[in-house]
């Protein structure tokens, strides 16, 4: 990463929109993995590092202006309670940057539309503590760490992001005040690097712990280095409420990347309720129209959904 220049300013400066990636669970599972465990889709970095090159390739070609790591669920703490050496766990928090990188640079090497894009970015997941519990805890913000112990939690797995080649960090599905404060300290800590920070929300209002989003925001505002701020995995009919909200208390760019609507299962692990993919799509307009500018898709949106999102946008 690069202290020389805000790396989303070309996409809003441009287009005038980023277009951020799709589920890569979603997506993962629909290549017929099962990630019923702890670990996620992080299991496959282990496993099967190519299946997740290949699901970045998709999202690249459907149109993805950024791509985001599968490290959202790759924890040291994690990888080592599954069984992993602790030199294998770093080295698996790396590998997930790393195959964000060649993903982006085999599809620009091969782009037959590079006169008409920009370069994608890519965005090093930082998954919440919550992910870590495997709980359903960063749809709650129900945590055992006060901030400074999520700050300790973060630390070591944040700096072996931040040397991995990414473009910038996502902060994502922040259940909690708490933590978005120990996060903002550790991207204090770290000079030339750029992120994003999104909430999980349980209404039009709230993040998911209870806290006023706009309180959150006024937080983070004050940081240079915080490229965005706003919602993800959350249900599409809270976003335009909590998009308004947000501008209401900051002019930094906010970015959006919702789920398809269903609610998450924890105790069976599978989502549940009712999703309809082209009324996401057609949504977005309005989600722009409200002020955000990095759009995107969380879980169980796929490809097709983020193709049919992007060209809804440039309508």
């Amino acid at each position: 990463m690069t202290d020389l220049f805000n790396p989303i300013q070309p996409f809003l400066e441009g287009p005038g929109f980023l277009v951020i990636d799709g589920g890569l669970a979603s997506e993962l599972e629909h290549s017929g993995f099962d990630l019923r465990d702890g670990l996620w889709s992080a299991r496959l970095l282990l496993e099967a590092p190519g299946a997740i090159v290949d699901v970045h390739r998709r999202y690249l070609e459907a149109g993805a202006d950024c791509i985001i790591s599968a490290s959202y669920q790759a924890t040291i703490e994690g990888l080592m309670d599954s069984g992993a050496t602790e030199d294998a766990a770093e080295n698996a928090v790396q590998k997930a940057v790393q195959l964000a990188v060649e993903a982006r640079e085999l599809f620009w090497s091969r782009a037959a539309d590079r006169r008409e894009r920009l370069r994608p970015l890519v965005a090093a997941s930082v998954g919440p503590y919550g992910a870590y519990l495997a709980n359903g805890a960063e749809f709650t913000g129900d945590y055992d760490l006060d901030e400074n112990g999520l700050f300790e939690f973060h630390r070591r797995r944040w700096n072996i992001l931040c040397s991995g080649g990414a473009d910038l960090l996502a902060c994502e599905t922040i259940p909690s005040a708490g933590e978005a404060r120990a996060l903002a300290r550790l991207l204090a800590d770290t000079p030339g690097i750029y992120a994003w920070f999104s909430f999980s929300c349980r209404d039009g209002e709230h993040i998911s712990d209870g806290t006023p989003i706009t309180d959150c925001v006024r937080e983070l505002a004050s940081s240079p280095r915080v490229v965005a701020v706003g919602v993800n995995c959350t249900a599409p009919v809270h976003i335009s409420s909590l998009v308004e909200n947000i501008r209401g208390v900051t002019d930094r760019p906010i970015v959006v990347y919702p789920n398809l609507g269903e609610d998450w299962d924890a105790d069976n692990k599978v989502w549940t309720g009712p999703a309809d993919p082209g009324a996401f799509a057609e949504a977005s307009r309005g989600w722009r129209d409200a002020g955000a500018q990095l759009i995107g898709g969380c879980c169980r949106t796929r490809p097709e959904d983020i193709r049919r999102l992007r060209e809804a946008l440039r309508s």
